[in-house]
């Protein structure tokens, strides 16, 4: 720590800060903030609830406001809309509830303390209304074509009467029968979380509690809805005179969920998706070194006819874009079967022109004597290769291997071309792409996974990055 506060705290002038140190720090803590700034941000959103980020909560901390559900039942007497308190979280987040957790959780118990509208809204929220529905039908000997009702056609209804069934039930169980078949006026019921605010009445002063949709700064006022009920219809309140209580909490089943392949409409183990990209990677980056390094040595050691040729080649494809070789590319790795294997991500990228030319242009300082000598005591072509020249060339060996690390890790365009079609091949940057889909957005878990997907690129860079600059800077020199 010392000598990060020595160097931090350097400065021109002798006794006091220059305006070149003004300058220096300034653009310091600039680029600082640039790196950090988007890095930060994406880790705090990657452990917001899904709820959080499809209502485009643009708060820096991870975590909800105090919440109350405002239900709309639907009866004879029309609409009816309420606030209901009190209620635990697992009946406020049923929706994002996975099917073990909702197995853990006693629905029954909980309705059977309820009684009028509001059981008539939980009940449809919790999803019991067919459960209920097929019992009475059961218990109450009720035609069997009710339980069909809901899939049929128009014209096939018109053949059943359900008026003559419903004549004969009760109050209740009309409702019950009338929502589970979709038959007015008993529409289906409907519960939607709204934020709990504490503010006075508007125009009687009367501290409340109110529900209001959401909590935006840029709003000056907000539509709420007593929570007790005393106050009819939504009251405008002003902004400067709402108090909403937030609670930090990150979900970290957001990280936890992909990872152990319990992930809710999500069609890939992203578990299998980081190892393949480490065998990618790994594999590939090997491949590399050996390729480039063969080639480079070929090059800068050796005199043969066409090497300026050769080279020239290797150093014009730097200026072709990859986008260019792509359908090339595709027609081979269809043409040799490698298609829906990692091999046909491995392969394809296994020499790159720009390792060959910074191989070489390293290798070409090594001493031509260092060469000679070996191979007057006998040494092949191969020991020379492998026991001195690589050695020698370990600096930009290990330059290059960290720049591959990290090309192979995030490539997209090759993984795309060569295992689109198999899931279970899938490299982590395709597994990012089934976040998203026609019907369905798992966003909290794509920037979760994102995070998860630049924890080994950032690892290998910050604790590897002096073999780059060793390598790349040593390059060429004499």
């Amino acid at each position: 720590m010392s000598a990060v506060w020595d160097f931090l705290s350097r400065r021109q002038g002798r006794d006091k800060l220059t305006f070149v140190d003004w300058l220096s720090y300034a653009y310091l803590v600039f680029g600082f903030l640039v790196i950090l700034v988007p890095v930060l941000w994406l880790g705090l959103n990657s452990v917001k609830t899904q709820f959080q980020i499809e209502s485009q909560d643009l708060s820096l901390l991870p975590g909800d406001y105090d919440r109350v559900a405002r239900a709309t039942v639907n009866g004879p007497d029309g609409r009816e809309i309420f606030v209901v308190a009190d209620i635990p979280d697992w009946v406020l987040n049923w929706t994002d509830l996975t099917l073990d957790e909702r197995a853990d959780q006693d629905v029954e118990g909980f309705l059977a303390g309820l009684e009028g509208n509001t059981l008539y809204a939980l009940r449809s929220h919790l999803g019991q209304v067919s459960n209920a529905a097929r019992a009475l039908v059961a218990e109450e000997g009720l035609p069997d074509w009710l339980n069909r009702y809901g899939a049929l056609t128009p014209q096939a209804r018109e053949a059943f009467d359900v008026d003559a069934v419903m004549n004969g039930l009760d109050v209740d169980e009309q409702r019950l029968i009338g929502e589970y078949l979709g038959v007015g006026p008993y529409q289906p019921n409907a519960i939607v979380t709204q934020v709990l605010v504490t503010a006075p009445h508007p125009d009687t002063g009367e501290v409340m509690q109110w529900a209001v949709p959401n909590v935006s700064a840029t709003s000056a006022f907000y539509p709420g809805r007593a929570v007790n009920g005393s106050v009819d219809g939504v009251v405008r309140l002003p902004a400067d005179t709402v108090t909403a209580n937030r609670n930090i909490a990150p979900d970290w089943r957001n990280y936890l969920e992909p990872l152990t392949g319990t992930a809710y409409g999500v069609n890939v183990d992203f578990a299998t998706c980081i190892t393949n990209s480490v065998l990618v990677t790994v594999i590939a980056t090997l491949m590399t070194l050996l390729i480039n390094s063969m080639a480079a040595f070929a090059l800068s050691k050796y005199t043969f006819r066409g090497q300026t040729l050769f080279l020239a080649v290797i150093l014009a494809t730097l200026m072709v874009p990859a986008t260019i070789t792509l359908v090339g590319v595709f027609k081979a790795i269809h043409a040799t079967g490698l298609s829906g294997s990692i091999w046909g991500v491995i392969i394809p990228g296994a020499a790159t022109p720009a390792g060959v030319f910074l191989l070489r242009q390293y290798m070409l300082t090594i001493p031509e004597e260092l060469l000679e000598a070996a191979r007057m005591d006998s040494a092949s072509e191969w020991k020379v290769y492998w026991r001195i020249v690589l050695p020698l060339a370990l600096p930009a060996i290990a330059a290059l291997g960290i720049l591959s690390i990290i090309w192979r890790w995030n490539d997209l365009i090759i993984p795309m071309v060569a295992i689109a079609t198999n899931t279970e091949a899938y490299t982590i940057q395709l597994c990012l792409l089934e976040f998203r889909g026609e019907h369905i957005s798992q966003e909290h878990y794509r920037l979760a996974m994102t995070v998860v997907s630049l924890i080994p690129t950032t690892l290998v860079f910050v604790f590897l990055q002096k073999y780059i600059t060793t390598g790349i800077a040593n390059t060429g020199m004499k």
